[in-house]
Protein backbone atom coordinates (compact mmCIF):
# COMPACT_ATOMS: atom_id res chain seq x y z
CA UNK A 1 0.00 0.00 0.00
CA UNK A 2 1.27 3.56 -0.93
CA UNK A 3 0.94 5.60 2.25
CA UNK A 4 -0.12 9.07 2.39
CA UNK A 5 3.12 10.85 3.96
CA UNK A 6 3.24 14.59 5.05
CA UNK A 7 6.17 16.30 3.40
CA UNK A 8 7.61 19.29 5.83
CA UNK A 9 10.57 21.36 4.66
CA UNK A 10 13.26 21.31 1.36
CA UNK A 11 16.52 20.80 3.18
CA UNK A 12 19.18 18.15 2.61
CA UNK A 13 19.66 16.41 5.66
CA UNK A 14 16.72 13.69 5.25
CA UNK A 15 14.84 12.67 7.77
CA UNK A 16 11.47 9.74 7.96
CA UNK A 17 9.49 9.78 10.78
CA UNK A 18 7.43 6.65 12.04
CA UNK A 19 4.36 7.07 14.52
CA UNK A 20 3.27 4.38 16.73
CA UNK A 21 -0.69 2.73 17.14
CA UNK A 22 -3.11 5.19 16.96
CA UNK A 23 -1.18 8.11 16.40
CA UNK A 24 -0.44 9.62 12.66
CA UNK A 25 2.00 12.04 11.27
CA UNK A 26 -0.03 15.14 12.68
CA UNK A 27 1.22 13.96 16.35
CA UNK A 28 4.68 14.40 14.80
CA UNK A 29 4.28 17.96 14.56
CA UNK A 30 6.08 19.05 17.75
CA UNK A 31 9.28 17.30 17.09
CA UNK A 32 9.38 18.13 13.23
CA UNK A 33 9.08 22.20 14.95
CA UNK A 34 12.34 20.82 17.08
CA UNK A 35 13.96 19.56 13.51
CA UNK A 36 13.33 22.46 11.41
CA UNK A 37 14.27 25.10 13.90
CA UNK A 38 18.26 23.56 14.37
CA UNK A 39 18.82 22.57 10.80
CA UNK A 40 18.04 22.60 7.13
CA UNK A 41 15.83 19.21 6.82
CA UNK A 42 13.43 17.31 4.80
CA UNK A 43 10.86 15.60 6.44
CA UNK A 44 9.01 12.18 5.19
CA UNK A 45 6.39 11.35 8.06
CA UNK A 46 3.71 8.37 6.74
CA UNK A 47 0.41 7.59 7.86
CA UNK A 48 0.31 3.78 8.58
CA UNK A 49 -2.31 2.03 7.02
CA UNK A 50 -5.04 2.43 8.88
CA UNK A 51 -4.40 5.74 10.99
CA UNK A 52 -4.04 9.63 9.67
CA UNK A 53 -5.35 9.88 5.78
CA UNK A 54 -4.22 6.47 4.62
CA UNK A 55 -6.33 3.86 3.30
CA UNK A 56 -8.26 0.88 5.74
CA UNK A 57 -7.27 -2.36 4.94
CA UNK A 58 -8.52 -5.92 5.67
CA UNK A 59 -5.18 -7.01 7.22
CA UNK A 60 -3.09 -5.88 9.57
CA UNK A 61 0.05 -8.07 9.47
CA UNK A 62 3.80 -6.75 10.90
CA UNK A 63 5.04 -7.28 7.41
CA UNK A 64 2.56 -5.84 5.31
CA UNK A 65 2.98 -2.07 7.93
CA UNK A 66 6.51 -2.80 6.34
CA UNK A 67 6.22 -3.61 2.63
CA UNK A 68 3.95 -0.42 2.85
CA UNK A 69 7.07 1.74 3.87
CA UNK A 70 9.06 0.37 2.12
CA UNK A 71 7.18 0.94 -0.78
CA UNK A 72 6.52 4.64 0.05
CA UNK A 73 9.54 6.13 1.97
CA UNK A 74 12.72 7.04 -0.07
CA UNK A 75 15.34 4.30 0.23
CA UNK A 76 19.01 5.83 1.49
CA UNK A 77 17.25 8.52 4.05
CA UNK A 78 20.04 10.17 6.43
CA UNK A 79 17.71 9.53 8.93
CA UNK A 80 14.40 7.10 10.00
CA UNK A 81 12.95 7.24 13.19
CA UNK A 82 10.15 4.40 14.41
CA UNK A 83 8.44 5.13 17.48
CA UNK A 84 6.87 2.04 19.29
CA UNK A 85 4.70 0.19 16.46
CA UNK A 86 6.31 2.55 14.38
CA UNK A 87 9.47 1.01 15.39
CA UNK A 88 8.25 -2.47 14.98
CA UNK A 89 7.72 -1.98 11.44
CA UNK A 90 11.13 0.00 10.84
CA UNK A 91 12.77 -3.09 12.18
CA UNK A 92 10.91 -5.37 9.96
CA UNK A 93 11.67 -2.75 6.75
CA UNK A 94 14.87 -1.17 7.81
CA UNK A 95 17.41 -3.83 5.71
CA UNK A 96 15.41 -2.81 2.68
CA UNK A 97 15.27 1.32 3.42
CA UNK A 98 18.67 1.08 4.04
CA UNK A 99 18.91 4.75 6.20
CA UNK A 100 22.09 6.06 7.20
CA UNK A 101 20.90 5.81 11.13
CA UNK A 102 17.93 4.13 12.20
CA UNK A 103 16.27 5.66 15.81
CA UNK A 104 13.78 3.51 18.01
CA UNK A 105 11.86 5.24 19.89
CA UNK A 106 10.16 2.33 23.12
CA UNK A 107 9.60 0.15 20.30
CA UNK A 108 7.67 -2.80 20.28
CA UNK A 109 10.40 -5.18 20.17
CA UNK A 110 9.41 -7.80 22.72
CA UNK A 111 5.80 -7.04 24.13
CA UNK A 112 4.96 -8.02 27.72
CA UNK A 113 2.26 -10.59 26.81
CA UNK A 114 2.49 -14.40 27.33
CA UNK A 115 2.89 -16.42 24.27
CA UNK A 116 3.68 -19.63 25.91
CA UNK A 117 2.12 -22.56 28.54
CA UNK A 118 -1.21 -22.23 29.60
CA UNK A 119 -1.30 -18.65 30.48
CA UNK A 120 -0.51 -18.23 26.60
CA UNK A 121 -3.17 -20.14 25.68
CA UNK A 122 -5.93 -18.80 28.20
CA UNK A 123 -4.58 -14.85 27.23
CA UNK A 124 -5.09 -15.58 23.66
CA UNK A 125 -8.44 -17.46 23.46
CA UNK A 126 -10.43 -14.57 23.95
CA UNK A 127 -8.27 -11.78 22.92
CA UNK A 128 -10.38 -9.15 22.68
CA UNK A 129 -11.08 -9.64 26.78
CA UNK A 130 -7.73 -10.01 27.44
CA UNK A 131 -6.07 -7.20 25.32
CA UNK A 132 -9.19 -4.91 26.74
CA UNK A 133 -8.40 -5.59 30.18
CA UNK A 134 -4.65 -4.69 29.32
CA UNK A 135 -5.44 -1.52 27.28
CA UNK A 136 -7.77 -0.53 30.55
CA UNK A 137 -4.67 -0.53 32.97
CA UNK A 138 -2.45 1.04 30.20
CA UNK A 139 -5.06 3.70 29.49
CA UNK A 140 -5.63 4.88 32.88
CA UNK A 141 -1.59 5.28 33.40
CA UNK A 142 -1.05 7.28 30.36
CA UNK A 143 -3.76 9.70 30.60
CA UNK A 144 -2.11 10.65 34.17
CA UNK A 145 0.75 11.53 32.28
CA UNK A 146 -0.87 12.96 29.58
CA UNK A 147 -2.84 15.62 32.06
CA UNK A 148 0.66 17.54 32.11
CA UNK A 149 1.11 17.58 28.33
CA UNK A 150 0.75 20.75 26.40
CA UNK A 151 -2.87 21.29 25.03
CA UNK A 152 -1.86 21.46 21.70
CA UNK A 153 -0.41 18.12 21.95
CA UNK A 154 -3.45 16.51 23.82
CA UNK A 155 -5.96 17.74 20.67
CA UNK A 156 -3.22 16.29 17.93
CA UNK A 157 -3.71 12.75 19.94
CA UNK A 158 -7.16 12.53 20.39
CA UNK A 159 -7.44 13.83 17.03
CA UNK A 160 -5.12 11.11 15.61
CA UNK A 161 -7.06 8.71 17.36
CA UNK A 162 -10.55 9.37 15.82
CA UNK A 163 -8.79 8.39 12.91
CA UNK A 164 -7.22 5.29 13.45
CA UNK A 165 -9.11 1.95 12.82
CA UNK A 166 -9.76 0.62 16.23
CA UNK A 167 -9.78 -2.84 14.27
CA UNK A 168 -6.32 -3.46 13.26
CA UNK A 169 -5.37 -4.03 17.44
CA UNK A 170 -5.68 -7.32 18.59
CA UNK A 171 -3.73 -8.50 15.01
CA UNK A 172 -1.14 -6.55 15.19
CA UNK A 173 -0.28 -6.84 19.06
CA UNK A 174 -0.79 -10.54 18.04
CA UNK A 175 2.04 -10.54 15.31
CA UNK A 176 4.58 -8.35 17.51
CA UNK A 177 4.03 -10.08 20.56
CA UNK A 178 4.81 -14.30 18.82
CA UNK A 179 7.71 -12.44 16.31
CA UNK A 180 9.76 -10.61 18.92
CA UNK A 181 12.69 -8.83 17.49
CA UNK A 182 15.77 -10.60 18.39
CA UNK A 183 18.99 -9.48 19.56
CA UNK A 184 21.81 -9.44 16.94
CA UNK A 185 24.32 -6.85 15.32
CA UNK A 186 21.75 -4.16 13.12
CA UNK A 187 21.97 -3.81 9.63
CA UNK A 188 22.72 -0.10 9.96
CA UNK A 189 23.70 2.13 12.68
CA UNK A 190 21.06 1.85 15.12
CA UNK A 191 20.33 3.72 18.37
CA UNK A 192 17.24 2.78 20.75
CA UNK A 193 15.93 5.41 23.13
CA UNK A 194 14.14 3.90 26.61
CA UNK A 195 11.53 5.68 28.57
CA UNK A 196 10.39 4.79 32.12
CA UNK A 197 8.00 2.75 30.26
CA UNK A 198 9.92 0.39 28.11
CA UNK A 199 10.06 -2.48 29.91
CA UNK A 200 6.11 -2.87 28.53
CA UNK A 201 7.72 -3.08 24.97
CA UNK A 202 12.14 -3.59 24.95
CA UNK A 203 12.91 -5.43 28.34
CA UNK A 204 16.03 -4.59 30.05
CA UNK A 205 17.48 -8.03 29.01
CA UNK A 206 17.31 -7.60 25.33
CA UNK A 207 18.73 -3.68 25.98
CA UNK A 208 21.91 -5.01 26.93
CA UNK A 209 21.92 -7.81 24.75
CA UNK A 210 21.44 -4.72 22.07
CA UNK A 211 24.41 -3.19 22.79
CA UNK A 212 26.41 -6.23 23.05
CA UNK A 213 25.92 -6.04 19.40
CA UNK A 214 26.76 -2.75 19.18
CA UNK A 215 23.57 -0.83 19.41
CA UNK A 216 23.73 2.68 20.60
CA UNK A 217 21.02 2.57 23.96
CA UNK A 218 20.14 5.52 25.11
CA UNK A 219 18.07 6.56 27.76
CA UNK A 220 15.28 9.15 29.08
CA UNK A 221 13.70 7.85 31.87
CA UNK A 222 12.21 10.70 33.00
CA UNK A 223 9.90 10.20 30.64
CA UNK A 224 6.78 8.27 29.81
CA UNK A 225 6.46 5.96 26.57
CA UNK A 226 5.29 9.35 24.11
CA UNK A 227 8.53 10.48 25.03
CA UNK A 228 8.48 13.01 21.29
CA UNK A 229 4.92 14.24 22.60
CA UNK A 230 5.78 14.96 26.36
CA UNK A 231 9.37 16.53 25.56
CA UNK A 232 10.00 16.93 22.20
CA UNK A 233 12.84 19.31 23.00
CA UNK A 234 14.73 16.72 25.15
CA UNK A 235 14.01 14.06 22.84
CA UNK A 236 15.59 15.60 20.07
CA UNK A 237 18.51 17.06 22.53
CA UNK A 238 19.27 13.83 23.49
CA UNK A 239 19.31 12.66 19.46
CA UNK A 240 20.57 15.92 18.15
CA UNK A 241 24.14 14.48 17.00
CA UNK A 242 22.34 11.56 14.62
CA UNK A 243 19.74 13.10 13.57
CA UNK A 244 21.68 16.32 12.32
CA UNK A 245 24.84 14.37 11.56
CA UNK A 246 28.46 15.56 13.01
Amino acid sequence: MRLETTIVGSGPRRIGLVHGLGADASTWEPFIEQLRASGQVTVFAPDLRGHGRSARAESWSLAEFADDLVETLPHDLDVVVGHSLGGAVLAAAVERLRPGHAVYLDPGFQLGLPTTGLRGRLFWAVPALTLGVAALLTARASAAARKGYPERTRRLMADATKRFDKRMAIGIFRDIAFHPVAAARPPVPSTVVLSADSKAVLPEGLATALTGFGWDVRRLSHLHHDMQLQDPAATFTLLRDVLLGP
